[in-house]
């Protein structure tokens, strides 16, 4: 059928597969599983540092509502997944590398905004920000490598199987995690529980270093690819020049009206700016077929927003309780005050 409707058009550019679709299956699920492995290790991370913070009644009723929410989310996560798998599925190489070089650029001006700094909110937003990012490039690291394979099918299933299982190891971490790591961790007999007491605070730095790997081997594979589409055209460097500047204009200053705003709302407001100056750039220069792709990304990165709420959630609370002064130092400046009026009422007595 789509070969009959892209002969009707009169153009091969209409049709949603690049290659056959069960590569494109494969692909897309390599992409949601590092995605999913981003997700839950982030969560694991999340959870032991809330449960380490302190034991307060606040903190356990978050530990509480973590717990309660993977029970009830099960379906809704297994759903997300499977949205997420055909996506990626559906999204060219075109659009996705142009989406992996975006990111890298983004993330390149976050570091150099925020001077490198590890230890603030930084890092663990671009990591819930490059999600999409992620799968888009795990597809474009596929794609690169498995150009003019003889076997491409039969390594991606290979790659589709070992992305599957590392998946379900980490959903698996995170759900004992979830439900049992308050009670092994005080006990001390779980191998589990006892390893991320020990050495649960690297995976944030863990993680940060294998996503700069990945992009890093994506960006080769990414501007591989938008050279033999895009620019090994006549011409085309003096066309792609100013629009390359315009958009790094435009990353730079989302970056810093980021850095001003909080929450979803400005994650949201990021993805809207960005992939709408995605698509006017493949209305300029690019296929229909591009254009659909871009309208793509747009649900993936609403798929990934809705996936990582509990993830924003948690990072705004724990933004709140650095920047609110803590009980003790409200104490003391209450038993200043309290001094301070005590003197002054004993002067005005004498």
């Amino acid at each position: 059928m789509f070969f009959s409707f892209s002969w009707i058009l009169g153009t091969s550019e209409w049709m949603p597969f690049e290659s056959s679709p069960i590569d494109c299956f494969f692909q897309g699920l390599v992409g949601a599983c590092g995605i999913s492995v981003l997700c839950n290790l982030m969560r694991v991370h999340l959870f032991i540092q809330t449960c380490s913070d302190s034991d307060s009644e606040n903190e356990s009723k978050q530990r509480s509502s973590w717990t309660g929410r993977l029970l009830r989310e099960r379906w809704r996560t297994a759903f997300l997944f499977w949205s997420l798998t055909a996506l990626l599925s559906l999204v060219g190489s075109r659009v996705s590398s142009l989406i992996v070089l975006e990111f890298s650029l983004r993330a390149v001006s976050a570091w150099a905004t925020a001077g490198l700094d590890v230890s603030g909110r930084g890092p663990q937003l671009l990591l819930i920000q490059c999600q999409f990012s992620l799968g888009c490039a795990l597809t474009c690291i596929l794609v690169f490598l498995q150009q003019g394979a003889l076997h491409s099918s039969l390594s991606l299933l290979m790659a589709a199987g070992l992305s599957w299982a590392l998946a379900g190891i980490c959903q698996q971490l995170w759900s004992h995690v979830a439900r049992l790591y308050p009670l092994h961790s005080t006990e001390r007999y779980c191998g589990k529980c006892i390893t991320l007491l020990t050495s649960g605070h690297t995976i944030l730095a863990s993680l940060q270093r294998v996503v700069v790997l990945a992009f890093a081997i994506a960006t080769v594979a990414s501007t591989a690819t938008v050279y033999d589409h895009f620019l090994s055209q006549k011409d085309a460097l003096k066309f792609w020049t100013p629009l390359t500047l315009c958009y790094a204009m435009l990353v730079v200053y989302i970056q810093e009206e980021q850095l001003r705003q909080t929450g979803a709302e400005a994650l949201l407001h990021s993805v809207v700016l960005r992939l709408g100056a995605l698509l006017v750039l493949m209305l300029t220069v690019g296929y229909w077929s591009d254009v659909l792709h871009v309208l793509i990304t747009f649900l993936g990165e609403a798929v990934c927003l809705l996936n990582s709420r509990d993830l924003q959630q948690a990072m705004l609370k724990e933004e709140e309780e650095d920047t609110s002064p803590s009980k003790p130092e409200l104490a003391s400046s209450s038993s200043h005050i309290t001094r301070g009026s005590t003197a002054t009422t004993s002067s005005d007595g004498s």
